[in-house]
């Protein structure tokens, strides 16, 4: 396969839907596709992307370290889904959202907020207080409906999430997630990156070649690389190395919604070690009704598609298009990745692209997505009558 896939996303390239992208796609486990287009940045000179690029991953950190964190807590009995704030988080002050549920968190169905440009105001403390009162103004602010009345996306769930992840193992959600999985699944391009949390000026680590330490984790690549991101207009800079994500590079590079680093080879291997638990290949990380569990939708709400930290297909104008069967987990990034798993038909695929570089509005990666999607099944043979 790969022909009309490849030419598509020449398209979106020349179509300006993205400088570049990298897909990969694998069928029963063995990865059939994989190339590259485009370029990984346009300015201040026009850089080729390479099959390796690093990409910031943005609200893929949401499945693919705090809900796989969350995930082996449960596995290893430590807490439960249906376990509160109040029970997880002992000896803290939670206004009203002691009673939120892991489980309503994980499906967004929580009551919480969206978003909130919460860096604005964090730029005034010192950056060693600015997780602790992000969290307390998240505790501290309204719901938007009752909790399990409703969906939502919420960045606001996944910081309280890291919270959870933090009590419980006494471990930032970057050492969680490198010592329980990248580590032992051998990915070196994988990991969160420190920033100085000072949007006046350019940290002198992420200039050329640097080696960048976060929480006692090490990472040395040069800036290029990585795919760059937006010409931010406040940082006053082409973001290239450092997280895109306001909120998360303020609180010093990553946070529970947002901050992983990773390309597409590393992804894939993550998601083939989800997909072989939950086919019962494999013990090693979960048990299988661990994975099971977390990949079923949740029907909280009617008519949600979420499970616990995945999206599912969505009956209509679903980012995986209309050939992913309704057996399908995903989930979406900002900067312009995905990633879905047809839990069915055994197809995994990764579509990593820097869509924001050189600036965030620019949105046609939204109607570009599904036909990515619809390509590669129609290519497999495995398009929906």
């Amino acid at each position: 396969m790969g022909r009309k896939l490849k030419r598509l996303i020449q398209d979106g390239v020349t179509q300006s839907v993205f400088p570049g992208a990298v897909a990969l796609v694998a069928r029963a486990g063995k990865v059939v596709f994989l190339e590259h287009v485009g370029h990984r940045s346009l300015i201040p000179e026009p850089i080729p992307i390479a099959i390796d690029t690093i990409f910031d991953l943005a609200s893929l950190t949401k499945p693919l370290a705090t809900t796989l964190c969350i995930m082996k807590l449960v596995d290893e009995g430590k807490i439960l889904p249906d376990q509160s704030l109040k029970e997880t988080l002992p000896n803290t002050d939670l206004r009203d959202k002691g009673n939120l549920t892991l489980r309503l968190l994980l499906s967004h169905s929580a009551g919480l907020v969206d978003w909130k440009p919460f860096y604005e105001r964090l730029m005034d403390y010192p950056l060693q207080d600015r997780k602790k009162l992000l969290r307390e103004w998240v505790i501290e602010e309204p719901f938007a409906f009752e909790p399990g009345k409703g969906n939502l996306y919420s960045d606001l769930g996944f910081m309280l999430l890291e919270w959870v992840i933090e009590k419980q193992t006494r471990r930032t959600l970057a050492q969680c997630a490198h010592e329980c999985f990248y580590g032992p699944l051998g990915l070196k391009r994988t990991f969160f990156r420190g920033t100085s949390g000072e949007g006046r000026s350019l940290d002198s680590r992420l200039r050329g070649n640097d080696t960048n330490t976060i929480d006692g984790i090490s990472s040395s690549y040069p800036k290029g690389e990585f795919a760059a991101t937006e010409d931010c207009p406040w940082r006053k800079r082409v973001l290239q190395g450092e997280v895109h994500d306001d909120n998360a590079w303020v609180l010093g590079g990553y946070s529970g919604h947002a901050g992983l680093f990773s390309n597409a080879e590393e992804v894939y291997v993550i998601e083939n070690m989800l997909r072989e638990h939950y086919f019962g290949m494999r013990r090693d990380f979960f048990k299988p009704e661990t994975v099971r569990e977390f990949f079923r939708r949740q029907d909280i709400v009617k008519g949600s598609d979420w499970a616990l930290g995945w999206d599912t297909r969505a009956p209509e104008e679903s980012s995986a298009g209309k050939h992913f069967s309704r057996e399908s987990v995903g989930h979406t990034g900002f900067t312009g990745t995905s990633i879905w798993m047809d839990l069915e038909k055994d197809v995994i695929a990764i579509f990593l692209t820097n869509r924001v570089h050189p600036s965030r509005d620019n949105y046609k990666i939204k109607r570009f997505r599904p036909l990515v999607h619809d390509a590669i099944m129609e290519e497999l043979g495995l398009a929906s009558v």
